[in-house]
């Protein structure tokens, strides 16, 4: 997982940085990390990447072999490369936790520090948490398809390259799946593994038969049984059922694993064989290519389906291969404070909020969500109601909300002066807080098909500070 060098960053940032450090130009800034569209055309997005960005950030410098190529490709100053030898990130880091629910236009991670530093973990940062949201959002998009069912991550074979495999597996799980496939992200992350075999086993014996109960002879603990090698309801189920009566003599439970065909179908077929021999007990695991759309409709066909493996389609992101994730500059040090600066676009979606920010969340009485406010870092919120939210583009739309139960800040503190000083969170910690997160959002918002907006909205200091700057502009 850990790529520390330095050179883990877009070519431009080093030719901007080199030109920052030759005139002498690297002020105090902010940058924003937010994106712009959710990805699978959904309700919302699972935030995550942070830990395995701030461990690559820790030790993201530019050793002698760096500078070598650096000095060999030509192009650099000599003094920049002293400098380049020495750096490190010493700016500060506040953002949301990982596994909180997020949505578009709000900053997720907002980085302080000098215009140099917080260019050049640009484009790691980016790497890091727009990949693993976007696959802790599959993974979530999943689960709740499932009707919080148990999902299994096993997607190592087709993710993109080892470190697609490790960030997917971390992200899944962080996204609700119970168990990986990947045995290193097992031991490294501490995720259950899971895994039980595969057609080569049964073709490697003589028998069916044999293949099944040498296989449960070897693991006592509800062996899971792979039936579709052959014909999954003439020899596959049927050689099942016999290993199943004499596991059940042992007191022992197994499961079946059905792995191509109609799994609606074959389930329910599988599903009335095991119950008539009297192996009620006895579980079905679904693989082949599935994602939610899939699971929802075998769900809703009432396929008696235990558990769900789940790979390609959900390490990859499926149709969405990747989040709309970007960094924008918010503010610069102008002599002794800092200035707010934003980019301005015909295209309001391409547009960024200007100044140091802050996201608060509000819940009503019950600790269902309401909305997010967008809000200047210094900007004191109401503790009650009635409080007026600006639509963040429509600039005369807004919402007066008279009741609320209270907001909590979603940024907070995890880098000062370049040392982390939030301790870090297991990702269990991280599963149970997106699993709070969404049962704290109105089923309207987690539908996989034509789900309602979250509302966004600005504050009405940053709505004016804002017009003002756009109005500024076109002078």
């Amino acid at each position: 997982m850990n790529c520390s060098s330095a050179l883990f960053t877009d070519f431009y940032e080093l030719t901007m940085t080199q030109g920052y450090f030759l005139k002498k130009h690297n002020p105090r800034v902010v940058f924003d990390m937010f994106f712009r569209a959710l990805p699978f055309d959904g309700g919302y997005a699972v935030f995550a990447g942070l830990d395995s960005f701030l461990e690559n950030l820790a030790a993201f410098r530019f050793s002698e072999e760096d500078i070598a190529y650096l000095r060999k490709r030509g192009g650099f100053n000599p003094a920049f490369l002293d400098y380049l030898s020495g750096f490190s990130f010493q700016g500060d880091i506040y953002s949301m936790r990982e596994g909180t629910a997020a949505f578009p236009g709000e900053p997720m991670l907002r980085v302080e520090g000098t215009l140099i530093e917080t260019q050049l973990i640009e484009g790691m940062l980016l790497n890091h948490i727009n990949f693993q949201t976007l696959i802790a959002t599959k993974t979530s998009r999943i689960l709740q398809a499932s009707r919080q069912g148990s999902i299994m991550e096993f997607g190592l074979r087709r993710a993109q390259g080892r470190d697609g495999a490790m960030s997917a597996s971390r992200a899944a799980f962080i996204g609700g799946a119970s168990a990986t496939s990947n045995t290193l992200a097992g031991a490294l992350f501490h995720i259950p593994v899971s895994g039980t075999m595969a057609h080569s086993w049964v073709m490697s014996f003589d028998s069916e038969l044999e293949a099944f109960r040498d296989f449960a002879d070897i693991y006592a603990e509800n062996p899971v049984l792979l039936i579709d090698t052959y014909d999954t309801l003439g020899s596959g189920i049927e050689n099942a059922v016999k290993v199943g009566l004499e596991l059940q003599k042992k007191g022992r439970n197994f499961g079946v694993r059905l792995d191509s065909g109609d799994l609606c179908y074959l389930s329910k077929k599988v599903r009335q064989k095991l119950d008539e021999a009297g192996l009620q007990k006895a579980f079905i695991v679904v693989s082949n290519d599935l994602d939610e759309y899939i699971i929802a409709q075998l769900i809703s066909e009432g396929a008696p389906i235990d558990a769900w493996g789940v790979g390609t389609r959900m390490v990859t992101g499926g149709n969405d291969s990747s989040l709309t994730g970007v960094y924008k500059l918010s503010a610069r040090e102008q002599g002794n404070s800092m200035t707010p600066v934003m980019k301005i676009s015909n295209n309001p979606v391409k547009s960024s909020l200007p100044g140091i920010k802050q996201v608060y969340r509000f819940r009503d009485s019950s600790g269902q969500l309401i909305r997010d406010m967008i809000a200047l870092a210094d900007e004191e919120i109401p503790q009650t109601g009635p409080l007026e939210f600006f639509h963040p583009m429509m600039e005369r739309k807004s919402y007066v909300l008279d009741e609320f139960s209270g907001y909590e800040p979603l940024l907070i503190p995890f880098v000062k002066a370049g040392n982390r000083i939030e301790a870090v969170e297991s990702l269990r910690d991280m599963q149970e807080r997106c699993r709070n997160q969404l049962l704290s959002l109105d089923e309207t918002y987690k539908r996989a098909l034509n789900p309602h907006d979250y509302k966004i909205s600005l504050s009405g200091e940053l709505r004016r500070l804002k017009s003002r700057l756009v109005e500024e502009s076109s002078h």
